[in-house]
């Protein structure tokens, strides 16, 4: 699944693009994705309008438009987002298309269908039908602190890993991100968060940035079928520390890297550099 880096990648790529661009034609393909494609909103309230804003929120796709509407795009499992020429071949798993005015086409490619796209009315828009409302804070922000994740913590014996991944306590830090966060910061995946201390918090931190930072550099990981806007591979899954290398050396201290199941998910970790 796309984290926070492989979907600010695709907004960026796609920010050139389509920002300042009117869209003029929608169309939808006969499957569903995992919510009913709002077919009608998509013409009512976008078609025609100008997208005047294209940012992120989690791993959401956020379009604005100069009627004060928005659409929101999430990614799901497989979801793709690129620019085409309308002469360009459709695929066999586009199920959205949009049309630009400068001639151009942006297309929403899901192989499992289990992206989908909610559209917002600025006069109707309130919380409880606002998917980003109950999310916690970003990575990069002010409020994604030491003392915010020890308060949050308390005394539970939740496994850090786990904590990490709940979208309601950060955002954007999925299954690999949790796994390679956790290494940098020598903090053992089943590690109670009731027992980490203000230093260890702040840490993780400090290393959720570091991390997701070289991953948006390095332009995402793709460890299946990820690609980013122009359809290339990001190159980030070469410099994973711990994901998918158990049974091979750590590349700190030479120990034998190890793997378990945490809550169905595969955990990695080195048993020496992370106590």
């Amino acid at each position: 699944m796309p984290e926070l880096p492989e979907v600010e990648v695709i907004c960026q790529g796609l920010r050139p693009h389509v920002e300042g661009r009117r869209i003029i034609g929608i169309s939808c393909g006969p499957k569903e994705l995992r919510l009913a494609i709002p077919r009608t909103a998509l013409q009512e309230k976008i078609c025609g309008a100008r997208i005047t804003e294209l940012g992120r929120r989690a791993k959401y796709l956020l379009f604005a438009m100069d009627n004060g509407c928005r659409f929101l795009i999430h990614l799901g499992m497989t979801g793709r987002l690129g620019i085409f020429a309308p002469s360009a071949p459709r695929a066999l798993h586009d199920h959205l298309f949009f049309r630009l005015d400068d001639g151009m086409e942006m297309r929403y490619n899901d192989t499992r269908r289990f992206g989908f796209v909610v559209v917002q009315d600025k006069d109707r828009l309130t919380r409880s039908v606002d998917p980003l409302a109950r999310l916690g804070p970003e990575p990069f922000w002010t409020d994604f602190s030491a003392e915010y994740l020890k308060e949050k913590a308390g005394k539970r014996l939740q496994p850090v890993k786990n904590f990490l991944m709940d979208s309601h306590v950060v955002v954007g830090i999925g299954n690999i991100y949790a796994n390679e966060i956790l290494f940098q910061s020598g903090i053992r995946p089943t590690m109670p968060i009731g027992s980490l201390s203000v230093a260890q918090w702040q840490k993780i931190v400090d290393k959720s940035r570091e991390v997701l930072t070289q991953a948006i550099k390095s332009g995402g990981t793709t460890i299946s079928d990820y690609r980013n806007a122009s359809g290339k591979p990001g190159y980030f899954q070469l410099e994973l520390a711990v994901y998918g290398r158990s049974g091979q050396p750590c590349r700190k201290c030479s120990s034998i890297l190890e793997k378990q199941t945490i809550a169905g998910r595969a955990t990695y970790f080195c048993p020496q550099c992370q106590k």
